[in-house]
């Protein structure tokens, strides 16, 4: 009986571990977008929150501060400068104390570790490995974004090639939904690598304690930096240190002494050391030992500030939840508005061969899209597809443009993109006839248009209208364009 009943003890989770779920229950307040498989875009999105949480999670309700720093060297100063204040305000408050209290991916690392399994223990081989996160931070997080912000082309290397937390949060629950069953149409090499790596990370989880933190984490490379001068955290008091060295072996980080780089002020080694030498940052310890009557009484105020503690963490999270679920930003219509979701509408794909039997829906291409109305007929639509051609081929991995042709005249597109865009990276459709404007098309009206070509409009990956040309268009216009929704 006493076994069964110190195994129940044993599940029972610490005070970390529930402040880990909570915070990650937080950050992705916004349950709604599980349901409707969609990414909130509402304004708390301008805010990072502190631990590695992907900003493509239809739950996350602010954004990820790696993301935000790789998009910031391509974006104006004063980004850079919000987005570096509110990384270096976390690392000097609260260093890698984000990492062992407020990181979501943190706390699925250490559920995977409690399956049963052999574990690798930590050696001279996996602290040498522990500085490969320094070498991606510079990497895949400076140099790579930097030089291509040089080039005015934003490009997230962390989050495009290595970040688990972007495909298991993002990617695999945007598949998840049955409305994104178009994505899978999208997905290519680059998908297919990092859901590899993402596999081979968690099976590694499993069996290392925290792999990806000690060894791959650019966000847990920076955090370290701050360690020692943070406000709060776990410290040594060498004077009381006897140099047992049982905080170093009860660690599973791979640590040199406690509250250095690796260090994530999880506070185990607090509760081993024989010598009270290691402390709370902040935290003055009890100089005088309570009286044996005022047990009790403390025990109550302890018990009653858990209460209130647990009823108001409670009430700020239900809040959050209802609040992300009724917020009216994170309600889209369909419109012909910037702003609006874009009508979707499954148009006849046009060939140098002819007009095909396969169709394409210009709202679910799953990126960003130009849906540029033309016609052969008409000199300005003509002289400005070779911007379209070159924006279609700059950005192909980014980037869909679909220039759909008039539905008066259409029998002249085949002829017309087989002399001239034979081997184009633009996809060619017809628009459909529509009862009352044979001419104009039913697409074109239903997306605004009022009998004005050529005309232009640009959704983000989403299917959110964020430009509308009524005019033509040259390079630098479209660029320009591509380039603020890529931002």
């Amino acid at each position: 009986m006493s076994k069964f009943i110190n195994k129940i003890k044993s599940l029972k989770p610490t005070k970390r571990k529930i402040i880990q779920l909570y915070t990650a229950l937080l950050f992705n307040a916004n349950i709604k977008g599980f349901v409707s498989g969609s990414i909130y875009q509402g304004n708390t999105k301008v805010a990072c929150v502190p631990g590695l949480n992907c900003y493509s999670c239809p739950g996350a309700v602010g954004a990820c501060p790696l993301g935000s720093l790789q998009g910031s060297f391509s974006a104006d100063k004063s980004t850079i400068f919000y987005v570096g204040g509110i990384l270096l305000l976390y690392g000097i408050m609260l260093g890698r104390l984000i990492c062992g209290w407020l990181c979501p991916f943190g706390l699925i690392q250490e559920l995977l570790y409690k399956i049963k399994t052999p574990k690798l223990k930590k050696n001279k081989f996996t602290k040498i490995l522990s500085y490969l996160k320094y070498v991606i931070l510079v990497v895949f997080v400076f140099i790579i974004p930097i030089a291509y912000a040089f080039r005015d082309t934003p490009f997230p290397a962390f989050c495009k090639y290595i970040c688990p937390a972007g495909t298991l949060e993002g990617g695999l629950s945007l598949l998840a939904n049955k409305v994104n069953d178009s994505y899978f149409s999208m997905l290519g090499p680059i998908f297919t690598w990092k859901f590899l790596l993402m596999v081979s990370i968690i099976v590694a989880c499993i069996f290392i304690f925290r792999m990806f933190c000690r060894f791959i984490c650019p966000l847990g490379a920076l955090y370290g930096l701050f360690n020692k001068i943070s406000f709060f955290g776990v410290k040594l008091d060498n004077s009381k240190c006897v140099n047992c060295n049982l905080c170093i072996n009860k660690c599973k980080m791979d640590i040199g002494h406690v509250g250095d780089h690796e260090c994530i002020s999880c506070g185990e080694c607090v509760n081993v050391c024989p010598t009270g030498a290691i402390v709370w940052k902040g935290v003055k310890p009890a100089k005088t030992k309570i009286p044996a009557d005022d047990i009790n009484g403390n025990k109550k105020a302890r018990l009653v500030t858990r209460i209130v503690s647990a009823v108001l963490m409670a009430a700020l999270l239900v809040g959050s939840i209802t609040y992300f679920w009724n917020d009216s930003s994170n309600k889209v219509s369909y419109g012909t508005e910037v702003g609006d979701m874009c009508y979707g509408a499954e148009l006849p794909i046009v060939t140098p061969d002819g007009v095909s039997e396969e169709t394409i829906n210009p709202a679910e291409s799953g990126k960003i899209t130009v849906i540029n109305f033309w016609g052969t007929w008409c000199t300005p639509c003509v002289k400005e597809l070779p911007y379209f051609e070159q924006i279609a081929t700059e950005y192909k991995d980014d980037v869909t443009v679909v220039a759909i042709h008039s539905s008066g005249s259409k029998e002249t597109s085949p002829n017309y993109v087989k002399e001239y865009y034979s081997d184009s990276d633009i996809i060619f459709a017809n628009d459909i006839p529509d009862e009352t404007d044979t001419f104009n098309g039913e697409y074109y009206l239903n997306l605004g248009g009022s009998g004005t070509y050529p005309y232009t409009v640009i959704i983000d990956e989403n299917g959110i209208i964020q430009e509308i040309f009524v005019k033509a268009l040259h390079y630098e216009d479209l660029k320009a364009a591509v380039e603020n929704i890529l931002k």
